[in-house]
This record gives C-alpha cells, sequence and structure tokens, in this order.
C-alpha cells in the first residue's frame, strides 16, 4: 500500500537533486573552458553584468522560469542551455534511479554528470577538458571497484582491471582512427570561385584568421607541430614586405614566403588576395579519445564499441542534414564529443535490450 507513496518520494528527490547537481554542472560548463575557478567566487553570477545572484533567484529550473531566462539585476538575457543542463540532468538522474538497483544508480549519476559536463563543453567551445575525461576515466575505475556490479562481476579487483582495460581500448581505438584519418585526410585543399581577402591579425598568443567571409582561430588549424598550412596568393604584405603571385607556407609560428622564413612572434598583420587554400585537419580532436576512454572506465568494453557505432552513425547522420540544410562552409568543426555521450547514455538504458536483439540476428 505504501510502496507507490515510497517510490513516488524517492523518484521525487531524484529529479530534485538532479536539478540541484544541474546546476553546478552549469557552474563547471561556463567556468572550465576558460580556466575560472569553480570555488571563487563561490556564488553563481551574471555572465553579463557579473553581479552575484542571490539565492532565491537561483533555484533550480524554477529561477529561470520565472525570471523569464533573464537576469533580474541588468535584464540581460540568460542562455536556455542553463535550464536544458539542469532539466537534462534532472531527467537522467531520474530515470536511473527507477531502473537500476540503488548502488549502480549512484555510480551512474556520477558517470552521466561527466557525460552532460563534457557534451555542453564542447558543443559550445569545440574541446573537452582533462578534467573531464581524465577525471571520468580515475572516477570510472574508482566507481567500478567500489561497485562492481557496473563491471559485471563480484569481485573488485577484477572490475577495477577490466574498467581499466575497457578505457585503455577506447582510447586505443580512436587513436587508430585518428592517425589512419591523418594519413588519409590529413590536408584539405579549398579553390575559391573568384580571389578572395584573407587577414592574419596577432591577438595575443593567438591570431585572427579570416579570409572572405569565415573567420577563425589560427590555433584552430595547428593541432600538431608538423602541420602546414599554404596559402597560393595573387599578392601578399606581410607587415611592410610585399610580394606579388606568391605561395605562403605557414607553420604554426613562422612563414616562409620566396624562401625567406619569418616567425609570426615578429609579425603584426598579414593580407592579401588568396586563389586556394590548403589546410591541415584532424579527423576528430583528442579530447574524443579520452572521453570514450571514459565511457569504458564506467560502463565497459561493450559500451567503447557500441557507443563509437552509435556516435559515428548519429554524427554521420547530423553532417549529412547540416551539409543539405546548410550553407557550405569549409571551415566549419563538428564536435564528437555529444554524439559518444548519446550512444554511451543509450547503452545504459537499452544495451541489454540490443544485445538480445543482436543475437537473435545472429541465431534466428
Amino acid at each position: 500500500m505504501h510502496q507507490p507513496i515510497y517510490k513516488f518520494l524517492f523518484g521525487a528527490f531524484a529529479f530534485v537533486l538532479g536539478a540541484a547537481v544541474g546546476s553546478f554542472l552549469n557552474v563547471c560548463i561556463y567556468r572550465w573552458p576558460v580556466d575560472l575557478s569553480i570555488n571563487r567566487p563561490r556564488r553563481s553570477f551574471c555572465p553579463n553584468c557579473k553581479q552575484p545572484i542571490p539565492w532565491h533567484q537561483n533555484l533550480p529550473l524554477i529561477s529561470w522560469l520565472v525570471l523569464r531566462g533573464r537576469c533580474a539585476n541588468c535584464g540581460a538575457k540568460i542562455s536556455f542551455r542553463y535550464f536544458a543542463v539542469e532539466l537534462v540532468t534532472a531527467l537522467l538522474f531520474l530515470a536511473i534511479w527507477q531502473n537500476f538497483p540503488w548502488q549502480v544508480a549512484i555510480a551512474y549519476w556520477v558517470f552521466v554528470s561527466f557525460l552532460v559536463i563534457g557534451t555542453f563543453i564542447d558543443f559550445e567551445h569545440f574541446i573537452i577538458p582533462d578534467r573531464v575525461t581524465i577525471g571520468g576515466v580515475i572516477a570510472g575505475v574508482v566507481c567500478s571497484v567500489a561497485v562492481p556490479a557496473l563491471m559485471q562481476t563480484d569481485s573488485p579487483l577484477a572490475a577495477g582491471v577490466r574498467s581499466f582495460l575497457a578505457a585503455a581500448l577506447g582510447y586505443v581505438i580512436l587513436l587508430i582512427v585518428l592517425e589512419a584519418g591523418k594519413i588519409a585526410f590529413g590536408r584539405k585543399r579549398i579553390r575559391f570561385d573568384a580571389p578572395t581577402p584573407f587577414t592574419w591579425t596577432k591577438r595575443g598568443d593567438d591570431a585572427d584568421f579570416v579570409v572572405g567571409t569565415e573567420e577563425s582561430l589560427w590555433s584552430d588549424y595547428f593541432a600538431r607541430e608538423k602541420d602546414r598550412l599554404l596559402l597560393a596568393c595573387n599578392e601578399a604584405r606581410i607587415d611592410h614586405h610585399t610580394y606579388g603571385n606568391v605561395t605562403l607556407h605557414f607553420r604554426y609560428d613562422r612563414v616562409t614566403a620566396e624562401g625567406h622564413v619569418m616567425m609570426l612572434d615578429d609579425v603584426t598583420q598579414i593580407s592579401g588576395v588568396a586563389r586556394e587554400l590548403v589546410i591541415p585537419r584532424e579527423a576528430m580532436g583528442r579530447g574524443d579519445l579520452k572521453f570514450l576512454a571514459a565511457i569504458g572506465a564506467f560502463l565497459g568494453w561493450r559500451a567503447v564499441l557500441f557507443s563509437l557505432f552509435a556516435g559515428s552513425l548519429l554524427g554521420s547522420i547530423v553532417g549529412l542534414i547540416t551539409l543539405v540544410v546548410g550553407k557550405p562552409v569549409w571551415s566549419a568543426k563538428l564536435p564528437f564529443g555529444p554524439y559518444l555521450a548519446f550512444g554511451a547514455v543509450t547503452w545504459m538504458f537499452f544495451g541489454e535490450i540490443f544485445l538480445r536483439w543482436y543475437g537473435t540476428l545472429l541465431n534466428p
């Protein structure tokens, strides 16, 4: 008679706890990519006016709805992402609590917290910080030792070993994909329909690189020290040096023009008109390798394979839709971490169903 009441109360607690955790995850998502401490300042603040937000205006889910997504102090718009993170985390916490034993559920709460942080940072900044990936691997091994059921065993030692090996498998598989992709598709050649103006402007330790209407950071093109970028120009100007028909050979820290090497630290601006561009590119970022390793540390080797397959499938579908619907942009980047996270969550809830379905295909 009382069981439905207890079930409702514990479910409500899981949802509220998830929303509260989601509020904290928002702090990590905002601060970690820009190297801000999550402890200082302790209170959340408006991204626009920087004023601390009092507790009664920082209630998970409720405050964003009541304030209609705006700061109560300056009226600036607060991104929908804050509400979305809290809602997604709350729903995941509730679903996990309803589908798994409590020990496993607590471990999975830790896991999805890492997934949510990595997913939203990757969407916004196209990076996954080591605090998420390496931290996720460590947390996965520790949780597996504490809750061996995560690795389908009763032995903490066996669970720890399996967790570590699954993490290594996830890293190695994507490392092979990364290196093979670099060999096969490591350069992209863009021929412009008409001569196109470009500028390279130094900005601190980086630079702004603008070609036509497309703007990007210089560091976006150089994942490896040996990467080269080539710019075939009708004319070019490097500070006070002017060149006619020339191909500029760039490394991250230097440029070569007609055999003359100049360090980019000594250059303020490069401009001109280009007819062709050859850029280095990677199949994915190295953060994705460690992200899949963290998935393996929590879910095991089968989840590594499934997450890679499901993430690649979903990423390909989204990429094709973007290509068909949107305007082609040669400098566009697609985050892969969110698709890996999708595969991991799908495996958590439907992995056994998938295995049974796949087994019937092999043995009808």
